[in-house]
């Protein structure tokens, strides 16, 4: 498989995270923040090159554009994975890495294409929700799954059944690689493009993008019942005000918590 890989020059940083979420809209699903440019992955075949550029346009920025071969971006991610310790709560590191000692809960990624590490700010702002929130005997809907970690800490925490569904092939094989890696017991995986189903879940992780949340917001307030919760991440600062009008609109959800980094923000809601 091939990857089309651009890079984006950046004089001004402040547009960085706007571009990662206009981006990821488009279909990019790997960044590198770099000073001075940003790198940003597609898979070759799902690359619209007007699209692209009618965008990068309108920011008169200078970008490049050339194809790499799978094993380059996985020999990249390896070479740049570094392990995350979230005080004595959660180590998170790759298998090539030493064990992490003295926390209380340690997950094994596989650092692959998939998105969601830990690095990320979205990500890493819903593990933070995730340690307050109890998921002893909960049933859980990990939508977007990505590597599968959301899925994984879920069941450390308690959860005895979780649906993790991406729309990703290479995530779903990437996760089910980390649920085995982690020797998860209630985790199930399966490839879907929309959170269609019609089951209900006591806790919904919708770690995407504000255009995949909004498209997804029915099914989300069908599959949650009263006292469920829901936390909705992979969303700038300036999606805020929308996104929380139109749940207002929607739904009878309250929202409980609203945590900030770095320019992106992660909302946890009760049904």
């Amino acid at each position: 498989m091939v990857y089309t890989k651009v890079k984006i020059q950046l004089l001004d940083v402040d547009l960085t995270e706007i571009f990662i979420a206009q981006l990821e809209a488009l279909g990019f699903d790997g960044f590198e923040e770099n000073a001075g440019y940003l790198l940003a992955y597609i898979v070759d075949s799902d690359f619209d090159e007007p699209v692209l550029t009618a965008l990068l346009h309108q920011y008169a920025v200078h970008f490049t554009i050339e194809q790499v071969p799978e094993q380059n971006w996985n020999a990249n991610w390896e070479a740049n994975f570094s392990p995350i310790v979230m005080d004595n709560f959660l180590g998170i590191r790759a298998d090539f890495h030493p064990a992490i000692q003295h926390v209380e809960h340690e997950i094994i990624i596989t650092p692959k294409m998939s998105f969601g590490t830990g690095h990320h700010p979205t990500t890493y702002l819903v593990l933070n929700l995730m340690r307050q929130i109890d998921f002893n005997q909960k049933t859980v809907f990990d939508f977007g799954t990505g590597t599968g970690i959301l899925a994984i800490l879920a069941e450390k925490l308690g959860a005895n059944s979780i649906n993790a569904v991406d729309c990703d092939e290479w995530s779903i094989q990437n996760a089910a690689e980390n649920f085995e890696m982690n020797r998860t017991k209630y985790c199930t995986i399966q490839q879907a493009n929309s959170a269609a189903t019609e089951k209900q879940f006591d806790i919904i992780l919708a770690n995407v993008n504000r255009n995949i949340i909004l498209d997804n917001l029915d099914h989300f307030i069908k599959n949650l019942p009263s006292k469920g919760l829901i936390l909705l991440s992979g969303l700038l600062v300036s999606d805020a005000a929308e996104i929380e009008s139109i749940i207002h609109q929607k739904s009878t959800w309250q929202q409980k918590a609203l945590l900030e980094k770095d320019g992106w923000i992660t909302f946890l809601f009760e049904a």
